[in-house]
């Protein structure tokens, strides 16, 4: 069975661990790194002979023009992770529309490719935002893998279903949930970034493994900061938020080369066709 792999292009101050300590307006003065990372991360993905979506800020697609051009030139799917990670359920349907439409401008006119597909960053769509699928569609989207179905401190909607569901009556869009794993019967996190750093590389693989004997194909995400061990260190950032930020960065690679060459893989869209067939409705997300 194919996979799903995907990549979320942001750089290392982007990230919703440091969203307190860094602000927004002093990223320009920052040390960016994702141009360099990104290109490692295309590397590996040309070595294995593989293809994923890059979910794109578009704020790194205004500064690293042809970084965008490489990654479609290389064959991959470019779709939007909106423009400077702001969390969906920090904004009005008003405000998300208009990120939107901002973001999908730039990758477009970038990229020469539609841009269809969407990651919320954070997995920020979740029982306060009832309104994000419908503006996604609205906006012309056929998919978004924006939701985790976890409890965690930072995003989750426990509640949500595991595996691809339809949120409109009226439309085609499907929801990918970022992919999980249940264990003595706890939904668990199983989807990559900073599970696949943390965990023992065989937890990754067995989840997907688990996945995929269900039926379903699963969906890698991870950063291309993850790759990165020698990036700045942020002093007076929360113990937890370092911790989580900074460990496994020196076997994420080695790791990541190991799952590609121990399951197929394609990008999320390729996948969207027999996804759409078998997504169900779920009415709680109305």
């Amino acid at each position: 069975m194919q996979n799903g792999l995907s990549v979320d292009v942001e750089d290392w101050f982007q990230v919703g661990a440091f969203e307190r300590t860094i602000d927004r307006a002093d990223w320009p003065a920052l040390e960016c790194r994702v141009e360099a990372n990104s290109d490692a991360v295309l590397q590996i993905f040309a070595d294995a002979g593989v293809r994923g979506t890059f979910f794109t800020l578009g704020w790194v697609a205004e500064r690293y023009p042809a970084l965008i051009r490489r990654i479609v030139d290389a064959g991959h799917e470019l779709a939007s992770h909106g423009y400077d990670h702001k969390r969906v359920f920090q904004m009005s349907a008003a405000e998300f529309a208009a990120d939107l439409q901002k973001t999908q401008a730039i990758l477009e006119d970038l990229g020469g490719v539609a841009v269809r597909g969407y990651r919320a960053p954070s997995f920020s769509v979740d029982h306060r935002t009832p309104w994000a699928h419908a503006v996604l569609a609205e906006q012309g989207y056929a998919y978004s893998s924006s939701v985790a179905p976890v409890v965690h401190d930072h995003y989750g909607w426990p509640a949500s279903p595991r595996h691809a569901w339809r949120p409109l009556a009226d439309s085609d869009l499907v929801e990918w949930p970022v992919t999980t794993a249940r264990f003595a019967g706890r939904t668990l996190a199983a989807g990559g970034g900073g599970f696949m750093r943390l965990l023992p590389y065989g937890f990754t693989r067995w989840a997907i493994g688990r996945m995929n004997a269900e039926g379903h194909p699963a969906i890698l995400y991870f950063h291309p900061w993850e790759i990165d061990p020698g990036q700045p260190r942020v002093a007076d950032a929360p113990l937890r938020s370092k911790f989580r930020h900074y460990s496994g960065l020196s076997a994420m690679a080695g790791k990541l080369r190991k799952l590609l060459g121990d399951f197929e893989w394609t990008r999320a869209d390729a996948l969207l066709p027999a996804q759409r067939q078998r997504a169900m409705p779920w009415q709680a997300a109305a």
